[in-house]
């Protein structure tokens, strides 16, 4: 991304508040990584780009403490070690991050991602309303796998999105929601839905240096027809040529909260002979993913690569080794936006994109009051990724 300012000049950019950064329990990684790009802008004079140049809440770093202790019931409260009072304030969190724990009863006992978002509530409240705004980063939207109704069921991430709303908080940030469509829920508040699309062909590009991205070698294939938007893009950007599968389903019967897939079908042109890249939202267990992968390649398909916004593993990670190990699936491309164990990390066939830049870029633009179409849209920067790849390729 360059760090040209793209807007106009007319007016000066100024920061409409002190800028801080709450990373909730989990997100302490990723929130240190947004804080060290938030200071290296702050002291660079050097950049020309306004936006980038925000002034902290504190002397020292953007990011404030912020604590959620839990009584022996499990009971808790949300606790802000520093004043807010007049900060634009950017809470980040995780309802994913399954390694933190906390103890009830004496046992140790994981947090969900209703404890996360309890949390979440928690830290808000401790607010009082005295910050100049507040903004909410959930990468992975609490529920937002329950976005639809189609019986008498609950809509959790709707009623989420309206909580978070009715609490004070003026923006939600999220990453590739499984269905953006949720944020109808909320039409007079401020929602923005942020795809990885570049920061996960920048790490393919770079785990890959043999990767002849044209019609005649490689192909885009969309694991179903939820996922059809999100490959479109792909493979308009990378000029190959779409596929689909879609899922035929067991509808008399429910498993794990979901009707069980009978068979993927697939559509397309042949992919014997070519890399097959896969987009999705969501790797869950990755059954779904394994059995595309296992269907492409009985279809002749040379690699098989797939690349996942957040890849959670829940039913482990040996299905995926001995699948690398057959030779079945070449890699898994992830974003750190949610946790992933060391186990994962090191895996030879697993690589993560780095979103923490992105994320200072939006939280920084946001904090004055600044358009996020230039982040929004990446078709430019993919565009010249590619050409710097291919050009390397010569």
């Amino acid at each position: 991304m360059s760090e040209k300012s793209t807007s106009s000049n007319k007016f000066p950019m100024r920061s409409v508040a002190p800028l801080g950064v709450i990373a909730m329990r989990g997100c302490e990684e990723i929130g240190k990584r947004v804080n060290d790009y938030l200071m290296k802008w702050q002291a660079d004079k050097s950049i020309e780009d306004e936006r980038l140049h925000s002034f902290s809440a504190l002397d020292t770093s953007f990011l404030l403490e912020a604590h959620c202790p839990r009584f022996g019931t499990g009971e808790g409260k949300g606790m802000i070690k520093n004043s807010v009072r007049g900060v634009d304030l950017y809470i980040i969190c995780d309802v994913c991050a399954y390694q933190c724990t906390y103890k009830m009863y004496g046992r140790e006992v994981p947090m969900s991602p209703d404890d996360h978002y309890a949390d979440l509530k928690r830290i808000i409240a401790a607010v009082s309303g005295k910050a100049y705004r507040i903004n909410v980063i959930m990468p992975m939207l609490y529920e937002s796998r329950q976005h639809r109704r189609t019986s008498r069921e609950s809509m959790d991430c709707a009623m989420m999105l309206q909580e978070l709303v009715s609490m004070g908080v003026t923006n939600i940030i999220t990453f590739d929601a499984h269905d953006p469509r949720v944020q109808n829920a909320i039409p007079m508040s401020g929602f923005d839905n942020v795809m990885p699309t570049y920061q996960m062909l920048k790490a393919m590009t770079k785990a890959y240096d043999d990767l002849k991205i044209d019609k005649e070698h490689m192909m885009v294939v969309s694991p179903d027809e939820g996922a059809i938007s999100r490959n479109i893009y792909y493979s308009s950007a990378m000029g190959v040529d779409l596929g689909m599968f879609y899922k035929r389903r067991d509808y008399t019967r429910v498993v794990n909260g979901r009707n069980p897939i009978i068979a993927h079908e697939y559509m397309g042109d042949s992919v014997e002979g070519k890399d097959v890249f896969v987009a999705d939202d969501i790797i869950a267990s990755g059954d779904s993913m394994l059995d595309l992968a296992y269907n492409l390649k009985k279809r002749g398909a040379r690699r098989v690569f797939a690349g996942a916004t957040f890849a959670f593993f829940t039913s482990g990670l040996e299905a995926f080794n001995k699948a690398y190990e057959d030779g079945v699936i070449d890699h898994v491309f992830a974003t750190n936006l949610t946790y992933a164990p060391q186990e994962l990390i090191d895996a030879p066939w697993f690589s993560q994109a780095d979103m923490s830049k992105y994320m200072a870029y939006v939280i920084a633009t946001l904090n004055h009051d600044q358009s996020l179409s230039y982040l929004l849209d990446p078709w430019q920067r993919i565009e010249k990724l590619l050409k710097n790849y291919r050009e390397k390729q010569k």
